[in-house]
């Protein structure tokens, strides 16, 4: 099917191009300014030295926020993209050209111009600048395109699902500054169905569309018919070539399980990523910083209580503090996740038992730990290592894994993420014994939505509901 939708291009056309507008170049001069205000701001600090120099710094420090933005997709199109990633994007890169300019300048000496008060002026200055132009030309942007500023009409072609969810999602983002003229099909309606209430209205025929695009009356047009219909869109191409309007072709992509697909190209040729892992680039960078710092501080408030935990395991049964126990971790690797030993026992061969109510070879401390998941305080060491992550799938046993991948499609698709201390399917319910293959099945299903939906603020209201879920100890023995 793939192999059908690239033929539709001319081989001589074979390249993604990506689009430079006004916006990206209005985003650049506004961070040249920014950092200008930045130096600006520094100078003002007395012992700071204003030369020629501190002028080249100001201009080095622009290319070189301008060379990590290209690294980091600073630049990118943002359209329909919540604003806070774009700003985390800018924050990165913010932060990743003052690592490059500090070595540089420790290495030539120019640190001397720069007093630490007047560097950490314009650490501040330029982060809060970055962040607060970012949200005034996306207001502004918005504000425009939702008034009908060049709006542009466009229409589906297709009385198709996917033709129904790109409505409702160019709906839900004016900013996009499209206006819907509606659905355009061959098919009778007893063929495709009536449209569901809200989505815009059937307009006519293909035909029919081709002559508003000839017009000038439709801007673009969307094509969300199925991938097998090669033979009919290369038609519908032939038909709008005679038009100035622009043509998309939306593939059907969701008619496989997608999981967090994202489309790039290699040497210029399309390709759309089915199963992937979420935590590339920025989110990866955003999502690593927030786990370091989180359980460093997470370490050091339970620092004591640790300590405690510790000496009352090796004063009440025999046996080490610590448990080390065989787990898949990214990639399907195997890792050896950190808990307190709350069992007399150590299963960690082929065969593991998993605990249950009334479990006899928990202890009487281990009941304790385990009900107040305690015991999981030392996976803050596996963070800290960084072959877990505070929030994610959380981590079974290597011989659970064996057992349920045959059973359940698509179960060993939870380790395209770092494994968890807690994760969506914990707060959700299903935490616990897995007794039954239901309920193993529910908690694979919530672990693959997590990956499907994941954002930083996920991970935050995930944490958030996990200390509801530890104090109210459901499912917990």
């Amino acid at each position: 099917m793939l192999k059908g939708m690239v033929a539709l291009i001319p081989q001589n056309m074979l390249r993604i191009r990506h689009e430079r507008s006004l916006v990206d170049a209005l985003l650049r001069a506004s961070d040249a300014v920014c950092i200008g205000c930045g130096f600006a701001a520094a100078a003002k600090y007395p012992k700071t030295i204003v030369d020629t120099n501190y002028y080249l710094a100001i201009t080095i420090t622009i290319i070189a926020v301008f060379l990590v933005g290209e690294i980091v997709g600073l630049y990118r199109s943002w359209r329909g993209v919540a604003t806070y990633r774009e700003i985390m994007a800018a924050e990165v890169t913010w932060v990743y050209s003052t690592a490059v300019l500090l070595a540089l300048a420790f290495f030539t000496r120019f640190s001397d111009y720069f007093p630490r008060v007047a560097l950490l002026i314009l650490v501040a200055t330029v982060a809060v600048l970055f962040a607060s132009t970012r949200i005034l030309i996306r207001w502004v942007q918005r504000s425009l395109l939702a008034k009908g500023f060049h709006a542009r009409k466009f229409a589906i072609v297709g009385v198709t699902d996917l033709g129904v969810r790109l409505a409702r999602n160019m709906e839900d983002a004016p900013e996009l500054g499209l206006e819907f003229a509606g659905f355009f099909d061959d098919r009778p309606a007893t063929r495709t169905g009536e449209l569901p209430d809200g989505v815009g209205s059937r307009l006519g025929t293909i035909g029919e569309l081709v002559d508003l695009a000839q017009q000038g009356e439709v801007h673009r047009v969307y094509i969300t018919l199925p991938m097998r219909a090669e033979k009919r869109i290369r038609h519908l191409l032939d038909q709008f070539a005679d038009s100035t309007a622009s043509v998309y072709i939306v593939p059907d992509f969701f008619v496989f399980e997608l999981l967090h697909s994202r489309w790039t190209d290699i040497g210029g040729l399309p390709v759309v990523s089915v199963f992937e892992n979420p935590f590339y680039g920025v989110d990866g960078m955003a999502k690593r910083i927030c786990d370091v710092a989180l359980a460093s501080l997470a370490l050091v408030v339970a620092a004591l209580p640790m300590i405690i935990i510790a000496a009352l395991i090796k004063l009440t049964s025999r046996g080490p503090v610590f448990f080390r126990q065989k787990r898949y971790g990214l990639d399907g690797r195997e890792i050896r996740v950190w808990k307190f030993r709350s069992m007399r026992v150590a299963d960690n061969g082929p065969v593991v038992k998993q605990a249950m109510k009334d479990d006899p070879r928990i202890t009487s401390l281990g009941r304790i730990l385990r009900k107040t998941s305690l015991d999981e305080l030392p996976q803050l060491f596996n963070v800290l290592e960084g072959n877990m992550s505070l929030v994610g799938p959380r981590p079974h046993a290597s011989a659970h894994n064996e057992q349920y991948r045959r059973l359940i499609p698509g179960y060993m698709l939870r380790h395209k993420v770092k494994p968890g201390i807690t994760g969506l399917a914990q707060v959700l319910g299903w935490r616990g014994e897995t007794d039954t293959l239901d309920k193993m099945s529910n908690r694979i299903q919530c672990d693959l939505e997590y990956i499907r939906e994941w954002s930083l603020w996920m991970d935050l209201k995930i944490l958030f509901k996990t200390l509801f879920v530890v104090f109210s100890q459901q499912n917990a023995y």
